[in-house]
């Protein structure tokens, strides 16, 4: 639809023909002169009175269109465009994955088959990123060292295509818990306070990286974020040795005291997924302690109209100097 900002300037529309009222053009005294061809020039003279009324008529219609043209550019009249929703935040999740090593542990199954713990993360993390509907999401990628494989997006396909093409050992074979905290914190913060919200995942202790855990998780509660650990691994697997089968805990090396520590210091919690179905049932809390806001801000996009009004004010004054040099210049024969 039209709208325009400063409707209330068109009240100076009829402003020139105010003046023209108040102050009248001074009439200009006829001059006499005798000739001895008189009334062929009355005739010449009227002819070139007709013309020149005909211009002034032009003229003041030109400038009129020109005057209304203007009047309405300074009123800013803009075409406001069919509503359009954004998706609105209410969180920026940043999602931190653990690619050492021993996540090639196959100690999980999925759907009935031994599987190693990434593909069990990847297949339930692509459902709990599939539910952010409205959520900026972000992706880092840890081992050795923190990557930020995904920055904070609206497009979630984007960050599901990342996450499955991740492979274990990418970012190195060691774990830097604290890296991968502090490279989440530095991309959340400047957030609203609500909005700095990091999910860590790992299945084992932090063995590499610059700073340590508990500085990490010192400087995440000073920016606000809040952070929640999982622990990822099974308690049990039954392995096959050269004495026959043995029962051994393929999550022996796993730090939950750590874990537990980091997210106590942000107001997080610590998860324990033991097997795939209790990895899905944490996403599907976290979505219960984060929920999506579903408040939708709604954008019309808007056009201004101004700009073509001056130009046409512009090329309609602009047309009206050939016109009357034309008309000044153009010869005038005079028959005795």
């Amino acid at each position: 639809m039209l709208e325009f900002l400063w409707p209330w300037f068109a009240l100076v529309w009829p402003l020139p023909l105010l003046i023209r009222w108040l102050w009248p053009a001074t009439p200009v005294p006829p001059q006499a002169l005798q000739v001895p061809f008189l009334e062929r020039l009355q005739q010449l003279s009227d002819s070139s009175q007709a013309s020149h009324f005909q211009t002034k008529q032009l003229a003041f219609l030109l400038a009129l269109v020109c005057w209304t043209l203007l009047v309405g550019a300074s009123t800013r009249p803009q075409w406001v465009g069919d509503p359009i929703s954004l998706p609105v935040s209410g969180r920026s999740l940043m999602l931190a994955v653990d690619l050492s090593g021993s996540m090639k542990e196959e100690d999980l199954q999925l759907s009935g088959n031994p599987t190693n713990r990434l593909n069990v993360v990847k297949n339930v993390l692509q459902k709990f990123i599939t539910r952010r509907d409205g959520d900026r999401l972000g992706l880092i990628l840890f081992g050795e060292q923190a990557y930020l494989q995904t920055p904070l997006t609206f497009d979630r396909k984007t960050v599901q295509q990342m996450l499955m093409e991740s492979e274990i050992g990418l970012a190195g074979e060691r774990t830097a818990i604290g890296n991968a905290i502090g490279l989440g914190v530095k991309r959340l913060k400047g957030l609203k306070e609500s909005e700095r919200v990091l999910i860590l995942l790992t299945d084992g202790a932090n063995t590499a990286g610059d700073i340590s855990p508990k500085q990490a998780a010192r400087l995440a509660k000073q920016a606000g974020v809040r952070i929640y650990t999982i622990g990822v691994g099974a308690d049990e697997m039954l392995v096959q040795t050269f004495f026959g089968t043995r029962r051994v805990n393929p999550s022996r090396d796993l730090d939950e005291k750590l874990l537990q520590t980091i997210a106590s210091l942000t107001s997080g919690q610590y998860f324990r997924a033991r097997s795939t179905e209790e990895l899905a049932k944490i996403y599907q809390l976290l979505d219960e302690l984060e929920p999506v806001e579903h408040d939708a801000d709604v954008f019309r996009p808007l056009k201004p109209l101004y700009p073509w009004l001056l130009a046409a004010a512009l090329l309609l004054s602009a047309s009206w100097i050939p016109v009357k040099w034309w008309r000044q210049h153009s010869p005038k024969k005079l028959q005795l």
